[in-house]
């Protein structure tokens, strides 16, 4: 049983427990375990064989001889037992925004609602609002819940996606009679939600690897089987397709493969006003009569079968995806740009700037540790950080008021100031930086006086409540915030929880020129449910001079890899290394927070 597996069922017990009715102290010490396990540095299993587990913060003798039972024999009679008296849809209800454990509780138990379609069923027939501590507005708010949650259900968010999906292009790449093999569609161009993974591949022997591919690991169910191409479902619901042709319509096929349907049409519009056909099967110069532009909209759909003209015209042989850019006279387009939003008039100038790589961060802000609701401490949060190459960390915990995030009080965060001192005074990489993750109040305050803030090296402000507000008060809110000369960065802009929550109305145009007058940075929150500021509004930003930062959220030493896929997005945004601020080497950085302070103040 890996860590996942184990903190998944701890949690489950936390949660069936509360079902129950038990004593709040032991739920919370499962949930305590929970956070202790996902934590550990070391194997789980090591430290049961050695009976060194009850001696790990936060896992008492007893849970930690149910850990053991877990871990040796894959079964806890415990967890079973519990699971057998509810029914296992009741934790699908658990899934709904503002449903916890004490509502799931009462549903049931005075209602016998034990899943979505019932829970629906009883709101519309106005059954729910007579439950104590429900209502009216509660039950228009979980009805609200349970129609996203149904819109959500066929869509899966593009980071939780990346491991899967580079396993099972790896797995395909160990098939000998595989050639080429990439990842192709929405996920290639990076966005943020996806519907399924488009998987090509080239080969002389594609019935092979279509054997190959249906046998793979990690396959659920066999939609269809076919000699080119082939649909499953992986574990986890998460539809695939796999396309292969031969090595030499390769390139073709990748391009035609991801781009959208709005960039793809345009470029086959192109290739006709130049006497070519562009396919997914190829480019040719055409040889008969000249192709109406009409034309290029009709091929919508992958056609897994050669059509007749691929064989009559003359094809302009190209290797791979650049060259098909080159014999159109553009300059080569990044996957992530390939969304008909400019980047085709760009690139017949030659204008498509060089996007920031993964490989330029050079340190980050926003994250947290165990002094708030982080799962490690600062000390193994920067051990992390250097183990990753980071030259600079900050260190930005939650304030006062979110006392739900354990958030810290002016004199927990001078004593968190005081490590963060000790650490740099010991310690070469990465320099730490103090910061505070500040809520923004309802007015439009920090939670935090400026004489606190002042004593800070930068502050993120954050909304972290009020998302029902207005357009116009949500915006007057971040607008007076970034007014504040000490606030460095204004975190998860739009609060928004891909496939959970929608963001909450604000006036972006305004906020980005806010930004703009102030200096504030922007963070790019890349938390896979965050994405945050999305995508499509970071050409505008770059545009009027605000600098992007790009954040992990990270709550634990693993989030730090979220960095990755933050610059992934700040790629679909066409963002550079001057675009991004946290490229900068340490000693810029220094000078970089001091100027933001002084631009602000001056």
């Amino acid at each position: 049983m890996d860590k996942a597996e184990l903190v998944r069922v701890l949690e489950e017990i936390a949660t069936y427990l509360e079902l129950k009715g038990e004593n709040p102290f032991k739920v919370r010490a499962y949930r305590n375990a929970a956070k202790a396990v996902e934590g550990l540095a070391e194997d789980v299993t090591k430290l049961v064989a050695e009976g060194r587990l009850a001696q790990v913060p936060g896992i008492g003798e007893g849970i930690a001889s149910k850990i053991a039972e877990l871990v040796t024999t894959g079964h806890l009679p415990y967890y079973e037992e519990l699971k057998r008296e509810f029914p296992e849809t009741l934790l699908h209800i658990l899934e709904l925004p503002g449903v916890g454990p004490k509502r799931a509780k009462a549903l049931y138990e005075q209602l016998g609602i034990a899943d979505i379609d019932s829970l629906e069923k009883a709101c519309r027939e106005k059954r729910v609002r007579g439950l104590p501590g429900f209502g009216e507005k509660t039950e228009a708010t979980i009805l609200q819940a349970i129609e996203e949650h149904r819109r959500f259900q066929a869509y899966h968010r593009y980071g939780e996606l990346i491991e899967l999906a580079e396993k099972l292009v790896e797995a395909l790449r160990s098939c000998p009679e595989v050639i080429r093999v990439s990842l192709a569609g929405s996920f290639r161009r990076g966005k943020e939600v996806v519907h399924d993974l488009d998987v090509l591949a080239s080969s002389r022997s594609p019935r092979k690897v279509m054997d190959f591919f249906v046998q793979l690991p990690g396959v659920s169910r066999v939609l269809s089987h076919g000699e080119t191409k082939s649909s499953v479902l992986l574990e986890g619901g998460l539809a695939c397709d796999l396309r292969v042709v031969p090595d030499r319509d390769y390139p073709y096929a990748l391009h035609h493969l991801t781009g959208s349907k709005e960039h793809n049409i345009a470029m086959r519009q192109r290739a006709i006003a130049q006497g070519k056909k562009l396919s997914e099967w190829g480019l040719f110069r055409t040889t008969g009569p000249a192709l109406s532009p009409a034309a290029a909209s009709e091929e919508t759909e992958d056609n897994p079968h050669r059509p007749e003209h691929a064989s009559t015209h003359d094809l302009i042989v190209c290797r791979d995806e650049a060259d098909i850019f080159e014999a159109l006279g553009l300059s080569y387009i990044p996957p992530e740009l390939r969304e008909n939003m400019g980047e085709i008039e760009m690139a017949e100038k030659g204008m498509i700037p060089k996007l920031v790589e993964w490989t330029e961060l050079r340190g980050t802000f926003h994250c947290h540790t165990t002094a708030s609701d982080g799962r490690n401490s600062l000390v193994e949060m920067a051990q992390a950080a250097q183990e990753l190459g980071l030259e600079y960390l900050g260190i930005a915990d939650h304030s006062k008021s979110s006392f739900q995030a354990n958030g810290l009080t002016e004199e927990r965060l001078a004593q968190q100031m005081e490590e963060i001192r000790r650490w740099n005074a010991q310690n070469r990489e990465p320099y730490l930086f103090a910061g505070t993750e500040c809520d923004i109040l309802k007015d439009g305050r920090l939670d935090f006086s400026d004489e606190v803030l002042a004593s800070l090296d930068y502050v993120v402000a954050s909304i972290h409540t009020g998302f029902s507000s207005s357009e116009k008060e949500n915006t007057r809110r971040l607008l007076r915030a970034m007014e504040n000369p000490y606030v460095t960065i204004l975190g998860h802009p739009t609060g928004r929880l891909l496939l959970a929550r929608n963001p909450y109305p604000v006036n972006l145009e305004e906020v980005i020129e806010k930004a703009a007058a102030t200096g504030t940075w922007i963070e790019l929150n890349a938390h896979p449910w965050r994405l945050d500021l999305d995508w499509r509004w970071w050409r505008k930003a770059k545009e009027k001079g605000v600098l992007c930062v790009i954040n992990p959220d990270a709550h634990r030493c693993s989030d730090l890899a979220f960095l990755r896929l933050g610059v992934k997005m700040a790629r679909k945004g066409w963002l550079t290394t001057h675009d991004v601020v946290n490229t900068l080497p340490l000693a810029k950085m220094h000078r970089a927070l001091k100027t933001k302070r002084l631009k602000h103040q001056a």
